[in-house]
């Protein structure tokens, strides 16, 4: 469960040079402008606590022309992109040792930055993938063309991937979920309202000349568009929304390749896995009904239909990595259409983000040693225990839960395993060649070196000391089957702001509350609560427990339904269900965590603000971010988290600590009865 894409902490050696100041005698007063600064004290904290806090920076930072959203998280980014970039041509340069993870840094840049080979190139990357699709024969060949594919990082009609088995959590399974939509999802096939029907009008317009820069004519791409668009809305018919993918026994169906067989008759699995590289005797098959049209289609789709939709999905991969015209048109609508872009961002970031896809590991170990020391990890280790012993103390006290649940709660809290800045052992890229052919190339190979590093953990033991992020990551989450909090260094990171000019007031509600206490509350939300003490899917709670959990629950549903974010658009309570109650969790547990610090109990202000209103403008500093309507329109649909702006005032709404600290009334906005207000943690 990613926490966000904006999350928190504080980084000492991620703070912007500026800031370092060679001045021992700067006061606690004078470093805390961050906070005061980004006010807008035009608007009243009890209406709008979000434009409150971050009213008065959001106006002196625009969203630039080339990005759909911009805040904090993307400060703190851009500070990463400079290092990294650096990092990468000084490894172009090195004339390292063949093999050496430099090496592959330095010709994966190399190769990548250059957009004149790149156009040179034209579709040579990809060409001899094409002609492998333009010579099928038959529908038979179609499996085997997509397990051909899908390794290559394709979305090619079938959803594999390897995990630890929800309900046993030591071993690794394979799994296969709904996959193959060009759209973000199924929503986008069957919506009426205006804005995506003009969405569906444009991909259709989008697959056509897409078609045309692979060389076909207009009338042959003009057909193979219609061939795309109806196979893939057949798939998005038997495609589960978005709300209904959240719930984990409604998505976990084992089955032996008999019974799979049976499912879908015509596709012979056996054979598919086979020439997938897999070797699995059981499948968990998360969403049955899809497959079941998978091998419908198999049966009476047309050669013809399959050789466009594939085609389409492999260009559709690569097309950002080719020639000007198909990386323009697939900036045109991806980005411009989607999510509101207005000019493409610079090569150079787009070529970092491709790097930390192929080996952002590799880059890790490089960015850790320079960029993350021991005192930063120690102190976010520490706050980690103070966080995590608030929660004990809040299920220790709840009026809802029995005893005997309790008991069963604290032990499943007090055995989630921190994981803080970087891995102990870095992934072996050996096997993995880059050179300075192609950045498509590269690329695939990247891809097929994932997918097989992934396969190969089938029949092994779990390795629960792995991580899914690299330190230089922007994000965090909790992982259910290892319940496990993944803090990656960069999460603790704000900029302009040295970790040791931060008092604890921000940093709790900064790092403690949106990273560290959310990512412990996903343990016990309405989707993690329903793994045990050791990663599995196993019900631990008591049935009158579950019930009074599951009323809480549907009250912070309710209230978030409530929420119109855009036009007719409303926050879709069910399907971000579970990210608000680890922002209302994370807050509540962090808040009190903070009141045991000398900070809090001294209450002093600095810059005119208490400790406890320094608090929640530190959880709200998380969210300084704001986005292009059609992005936020997306998200609506595509995301389960809550746009920024509800992610602060939501919760808020519901914490006593808050109308206390800002002298929220009645009449206000934001303010909500007694009996209004949700509890859970």
């Amino acid at each position: 469960m990613l926490k966000h894409l904006f999350a928190p902490s504080l980084l000492a050696a991620l703070a912007l040079s500026a800031c370092q100041s060679d001045s021992k005698t700067d006061t606690a007063a004078s470093r805390s402008d961050i906070l005061r600064a980004a006010l807008d004290t035009t608007v009243a904290p009890g209406d709008d606590f979000f434009t409150y806090a971050n009213g008065g920076w959001l106006k002196q930072h625009p969203i630039p022309a080339s990005e759909v959203s911009w805040g904090i998280g993307k400060e703190v980014q851009n500070e990463i992109y400079a290092r990294l970039r650096q990092t990468s041509i000084e490894a172009a340069g090195a004339n390292a040792a063949p093999g050496s993870n430099q090496q592959k840094i330095g010709d994966f840049w190399a190769v990548g930055i250059d957009s004149v080979k790149a156009d040179k190139q034209a579709i040579a990357p990809i060409k001899a993938e094409l002609d492998r699709i333009a010579a099928l024969r038959s529908v038979a060949e179609v499996p085997a063309a997509t397990a051909h594919l899908i390794p290559l990082g394709v979305n090619a009609l079938v959803g594999p991937g390897v995990y630890q088995d929800a309900k046993n959590s030591a071993k690794m399974a394979l799994y296969l979920n709904q996959a193959g939509l060009g759209l973000p999802n199924r929503d986008y096939y069957f919506n009426t309202d205006t804005r995506t029907k003009n969405i569906r009008r444009d991909y259709l317009q989008h697959l056509a000349k897409t078609f045309q820069l692979l060389g076909q004519d207009s009338v042959t791409a003009k057909a193979n568009a219609g061939r795309v668009m109806t196979l893939e809305t057949a798939l998005a018919r038997s495609s589960r929304k978005l709300e209904d993918l959240r719930d984990p026994y409604a998505n976990y169906h084992k089955m032996s390749i008999a019974q799979l067989n049976k499912l879908t008759p015509g596709l012979d699995w056996k054979m598919w896995l086979t020439q997938l590289g897999a070797k699995a005797d059981t499948v968990i098959v998360g969403q049955p009904e899809f497959y079941q049209t998978v091998g419908l289609l198999l049966k009476t789709t047309p050669l013809a239909d399959w050789q466009a939709y594939l085609s389409w999905q492999l260009a559709r991969t690569y097309s950002p990595m080719l020639s000007q015209p198909l990386t323009d048109e697939d900036f045109h609508f991806y980005s411009a259409v989607l999510r509101g872009a207005k000019s493409q961002r610079p090569r150079w970031k787009r070529v970092l983000d491709w790097q930390e896809e192929a080996m952002g590991e590799a880059l890790g170990q490089l960015f850790v040693k320079e960029y993350f020391k021991p005192e930063a990890k120690a102190r976010y280790e520490n706050m980690v225990k103070a966080v995590s012993a608030s929660f004990a103390e809040h299920i220790q006290k709840l009026d809802w839960m029995s005893d005997s649940t309790k008991k069963v709660a604290l032990v499943k809290l007090q055995k989630i395993t921190p994981k803080v800045g970087y891995p102990d052992k870095w992934r072996d890229y050996s096997g993995l060649k880059i050179d300075r052919s192609s950045l498509a190339e590269n690329m695939m190979r990247a891809n097929e070196f994932k997918f097989r590093y992934q396969l190969g953990k089938l029949g092994k033991p779990v390795d629960r000391t792995e991580w899914d992020m690299t330190p230089q990551t922007y994000n965090a989450y909790y992982n259910g089957s290892n319940n496990e909090i993944v803090l990656p260094a960069a999460i603790f990171a704000i900029p302009g702001l040295l970790d040791a000019d931060a008092d604890d007031a921000i940093v709790y509600g900064y790092a403690g509350a949106s990273t560290i206490g959310h990512e412990i509350t996903h343990g016990f939300d309405d989707e993690g609560s329903q793994y045990d003490a050791q990663g599995n899917l196993h019900e631990w709670w008591s049935k009158v427990d579950r019930a009074r959990f599951k009323q809480r629950v549907n009250g912070i549903v309710r209230q978030f339904n409530g929420y119109t974010v855009l036009d007719s658009l409303h926050i879709n309570g069910k399907a971000t269900a579970g990210e608000n109650i680890a922002d209302l969790g994370g807050i509540v547990i962090a808040f009190d965590a903070f009141k045991k610090t000398k900070q809090f109990q001294e209450n002093k202000k600095i810059s005119g603000l208490t400790p406890a209103q320094r608090f929640f403008l530190g959880y709200a500093l998380g969210w300084q971010s704001h986005q292009r309507d059609e992005s936020l329109a997306s998200r609506i649909l595509t995301d389960v988290h809550s746009p920024a702006q509800f992610r602060v005032n939501g919760p808020f709404a519901d914490v006593p600590a808050f109308y206390e600290a800002f002298g929220v009334k009645p009449g206000q906005k934001l303010y909500r009865a007694d009996s209004a207000r949700v509890t859970i943690w």
